[in-house]
């Protein structure tokens, strides 16, 4: 009656590709497979000959012309494919054609320029060899480029119950309550925070499951210290819609959940503890302001504690199973080729654990010790 969900990132099959290498990349595939694209006239590049295009790539001036060249051939040949009829191959790499020439670029100081923009797409192609490899930061200072593994694990034996794979900027929360579909009413969910957004919390509580998921702990502003008033120490009435902070001041909160209190933190003795902003402290409130404020209060309080203590660290045996021994990095291209690659190695680890707790054959068929 538990299952405990994780994911671990899984490293891409290929390189990841530089904005010039996917530009030349997605240029070429497209002139080879639409031969009107091929009849375009362009200048940047010699699409026809292999390697990237020569270019002093210390000098930021010739960077910056080869990167508006690469960027205006790839436009004249969407131009110029406008309203033919093309099969899905050819529709394909002309709409990646079309995102690579847009993900990484912004318009120049002068008409008819491009550069590099100083920001990165949120759902960045790293590689038109594999489009739907993504990039994804496991922290700070650790980052893959690939997919992900989600995995939902019956804790007492570690058998794994469903499995999913993604690229790597999927949520885990949205995929963990996919993975749960179809289970009966009634399962404790042991889970980290990152599944313990108000939407999963919500899903789980109507699909008829318990929350054991770590609460999402509340952010601080640096300035004002570690005793800074968070949002629970705001008394909330979501029916009479007001909000009432540490000093007393209660203020209406308005139709796009917001609460903001203004001049009334002016002179207020607790200012230093609440905000630094000039307008005084303000409250955004989410649908799943009440959801959160129980999870945290409960995960304060320990009610689930011992549980998750025990139970969960088996979801974490399971996936170094699943990435032992090379299975880290994924054989193939694309999402479906990999959920079957994904699916056949948990079988296996499924059939392993099954021996390991007992399964063998008798007389009259498989029998569990």
């Amino acid at each position: 009656r538990r299952r405990a969900l994780d994911s671990t990132l899984l490293d891409d099959a290929v390189a990841t590709q530089d904005t010039v290498t996917q530009l030349v990349s997605a240029i070429r595939r497209v002139r080879r497979l639409v031969p009107e694209a091929a009849a375009v006239s362009v200048t940047a590049h010699d699409y026809d000959a292999s390697g990237k295009p020569v270019c002093a790539w210390d000098d930021p001036d010739a960077k910056a012309a080869l990167v508006s060249g690469l960027v205006n051939d790839a436009r004249a040949i969407i131009d110029a494919l406008d309203g033919i009829e093309l099969d899905d191959l050819q529709g394909d790499a002309v709409g990646l054609l079309a995102l690579v020439a847009g993900q990484d670029v912004e318009p120049g100081d002068d008409e008819g320029t491009w550069r590099i923009a100083q920001r990165v797409a949120p759902d960045r192609v790293i590689s038109t060899v594999d489009p739907e490899s993504r990039h994804m930061h496991k922290s700070r200072s650790a980052y893959r480029d690939g997919y992900k593994a989600h995995v939902a694990v019956e804790p007492d034996t570690g058998l794994i119950t469903a499995t999913a794979l993604t690229p790597a900027n999927a949520g885990d929360g949205p995929t963990g309550v996919e993975l749960l579909a179809g289970e009966e009413r009634g399962l404790q969910v042991l889970a980290d925070s990152a599944y313990g957004s108000g939407p999963v919390r919500s899903a789980l509580a109507e699909a008829g499951h318990s929350a054991a998921i770590k609460a999402i702990p509340l952010r601080r502003n640096p300035k004002l210290g570690s005793d800074q008033f968070t949002r629970d120490d705001f008394v909330i009435d979501h029916l009479a819609r007001t909000a009432t902070c540490p000093g007393g001041h209660t203020v209406p909160i308005s139709a796009k959940s917001g609460a903001s209190f203004k001049s009334r933190c002016r002179g207020c003795p607790l200012r230093s503890r609440c905000t630094s902003a000039v307008d005084g402290r303000h409250l955004d409130l989410t649908a799943h302001d009440h959801e959160l404020v129980a999870a945290r209060q409960a995960w304060a309080n320990g009610d689930f504690a011992d549980d998750y203590r025990q139970h969960r660290p088996m979801v974490e045996r399971s996936i170094a199973w699943l990435v032992a021994k090379g299975n880290r990095r994924v054989r193939y291209r694309g999402v479906e080729r990999n959920q079957h690659g994904l699916a056949t190695r948990v079988a296996a680890i499924n059939l392993r654990r099954l021996v390991n707790l007992g399964l063998h054959r008798t007389e009259t068929g498989w029998s569990l010790a």
